[in-house]
């Protein structure tokens, strides 16, 4: 039986291996599953929350001790979560049975480098940089509070909602 390496053999492999991995490489490799994760998460989230609206958020962790390894971790909720770095989010209709991406927000760093390079983005990533300003002026967390029946300035629920 073949024994299959573990991450952290990989990992180390990559920090000390002379070639560079290609970002464009890792990136495709990082996102093969992603769409059927996401997929897989809704489909839970129809068993937890049976006849109504939910969340799918996707949040991307790097490992404390292997910095070039990033995982994903994929959950459905009920409420729509507070806007953060490092995180997706869909929306899922229960009336429609429709899952709708809502926005992305890449690393704290990626952000940064997105806001000061901002004229210089190429066409394909603009969509991006909107989400990344659209977190730092609020309009993403009033969203969120929108979609959750919350109050633009408070933490109070409406009535009726």
């Amino acid at each position: 039986m073949e024994k299959k390496e573990t991450i952290g053999k990989l990992s180390h492999d990559l920090l000390y291996k002379d070639d560079q991995v290609h970002l464009v490489d890792q990136q495709r490799a990082m996102q093969e599953k992603y769409e059927e994760n996401v997929i897989e998460a809704c489909e839970r989230g129809k068993k937890l929350y049976t006849n109504q609206d939910f969340f799918v958020v996707v949040l991307t962790k790097k490992e404390r001790l292997m910095m070039n390894v990033l995982r994903h971790y994929y959950f459905p909720r009920p409420t729509c979560p507070t806007p953060e770095w490092d995180q997706a989010v869909y929306a899922y209709s229960f009336a429609d049975d429709h899952l709708q991406f809502i926005w992305v927000i890449p690393s704290k760093d990626t952000c940064k480098f997105l806001k000061d390079s901002a004229l210089e983005i190429p066409a394909d990533e603009r969509e991006l940089l909107s989400f990344v300003l659209d977190f730092e002026d609020g309009t993403l967390l009033a969203m969120a509070k929108a979609y959750n029946g919350e109050k633009t300035n408070s933490i109070i629920l409406e009535k009726g909602r």
